[in-house]
Parts: C-alpha cells; sequence; structure tokens
C-alpha cells in the first residue's frame, strides 16, 4: 500500500514534529482507496488510440491529467500528513474525513474538465479547431458556474483541512505538542484557512463579475504563492526563536 510504502521510506517526515501515529489504520487505507479511485476516475475515459492523430489527441490531454494528478497527490500528501503527525481516530474526525473524500471524488470531474479546457487554450495557439473544440465544450454564458463549482470544491477540501487542523490545535495539551510543534500547527491551520478563502473569493467573484470577465475570478489563485511566501516568512521566523529556546532550555 501507498501509505505503507511512504512510511517506511520516511515520506515527509519533519525533523521538528513528533509523529503520533502508529501502525497504518483501516482509516488511512480506506482513504488511499478513495484516492486512488479518483486517480483513476481522471483517466477512466481514455482509450487506446487507433491512429496516429488519435495518439496526439491523447497526448495533448496527458498535460491536463499530470495537472490534476499533481493537485491530487498534493491533498493526499495533506492527508497523509495529517493523520500521521496526529494520528487522531475520533468520531468527528472519522466523519470529516469521509466529507472529504466525498468532496475529492465529487472534485475530480470538475478539476479535469476545466484544466482541459485551459491545457486547450494554451497548447491550442491559434487554431481555429481548437478554438470550435473548446466552444463546444462550454459557452461564455457557462463559465461563471465552472469557476462556481471549481471554487467550491476548491474551498471545501482545503476548509475540511482547516477544521481538521483546528481540532488538532483544540486537542494539543492531549496530544502533548510541544512549543514548536504548535507554531508549526498554526501554520498548517492558517494555510488551509487561507486556501479555502480563496477558493471562496473566487467563487463570488466569478458570481458577481460581468459575463465578459468571468474568467478573470481564476487569476485569484495567483494570489497563493504569494500568501505562502509571507506565511512562510512570518511563521519561519517564530519556528528559529522556538528552536532556540527549546535547546537553551534543554541546555539548562
Amino acid at each position: 500500500m501507498l501509505r505503507e510504502a511512504a512510511q517506511d521510506k520516511h515520506l515527509g517526515w519533519e525533523e521538528n514534529f513528533r509523529w503520533r501515529a502508529g501502525e497504518i489504520t483501516r482509516l488511512e487505507g480506506f482513504s488511499d482507496a478513495v484516492f486512488a479511485f479518483a486517480v483513476t476516475l481522471l483517466v477512466v475515459s481514455l482509450e487506446v488510440p487507433h491512429t496516429f492523430e488519435e495518439l496526439l489527441d491523447a497526448m495533448r490531454g496527458f498535460a491536463a491529467f499530470a495537472l490534476c494528478f499533481g493537485m491530487l497527490s498534493q491533498v493526499w500528501f495533506h492527508h497523509y500528513r495529517y493523520f500521521r503527525r496526529y494520528g487522531l481516530q475520533d468520531t468527528v474526525t472519522v466523519v470529516l474525513n469521509g466529507v472529504l473524500l466525498f468532496v475529492v471524488l465529487f472534485y475530480v470531474y470538475p478539476l479535469k474538465f476545466l484544466f482541459t479546457m485551459l491545457v486547450g487554450q494554451m497548447t491550442g495557439g491559434a487554431s481555429v479547431g481548437v478554438r470550435a473544440a473548446i466552444e463546444a465544450m462550454i459557452s461564455r454564458e457557462q463559465m461563471p458556474a465552472l469557476m462556481s463549482i471549481y471554487g467550491a470544491g476548491f474551498a471545501a477540501v482545503f476548509g475540511i483541512f482547516a477544521i481538521l487542523n483546528m481540532r488538532a490545535w483544540s486537542r494539543r495539551e492531549q496530544l502533548e505538542l510541544n512549543p514548536l510543534e504548535q507554531i508549526i500547527t498554526q501554520q498548517s491551520l492558517w494555510e488551509n484557512i487561507a486556501m479555502a478563502g480563496i477558493g471562496l473569493l473566487s467563487l463570488l467573484l466569478a458570481l458577481v463579475l460581468p459575463l465578459t470577465m468571468a474568467g478573470l475570478s481564476g487569476f485569484i489563485y495567483f494570489l497563493i504563492p504569494v500568501f505562502f511566501t509571507l506565511a512562510g516568512s512570518h511563521f519561519g521566523r517564530r519556528i528559529r526563536v522556538a528552536k532556540q529556546q527549546m535547546k537553551q532550555a534543554s541546555a539548562d
């Protein structure tokens, strides 16, 4: 199983965070199966090409698949690291995990549709055939609905991660998180809140912008690297200070 292999190879191992999970649980195993099924949904419609022209068409789809696979891998890694860090298995966590997996499965087709369209636009150039294919996929009037669906799914995924991290923070004494681990937990919490907020902001803009500008709501996602740069700088300073304080405390 992927999660067992990742654990054996210490994938994502954190020097500054003691992982409290033990053996891979049935909850994590079930979650891996759902993520694997989600990846299958990305490629289930692809068939073996029978002509070179069909092969070229399939190759154009691989770029969109790679982007979607990268995003699903990111969500899986967030999930993997969260359960390795805290090892929570209470009823509320199980329910939240179930909702997260449901949203991931629902999110696959809008994700694939959007990135297939975007890759087609970026790689098609001035080709009339490509423009006609894209216009056949979606009309201008439908663009706000597509961006709203994508924004809602994006916000839901990271909103659930935010709630999960909030639960871990609320149980910091029970989990015996040291000062450094508390800062890292706060960082994860705020990062997921920001990601969910960006998704909601994109959804809002898709609904309120004029029809001709609805596609601009997608540019809101460029705020993600800006936030992560600022957050990394802020929490990085706090982590360095906490490390120094813990070293001094251990030396005393």
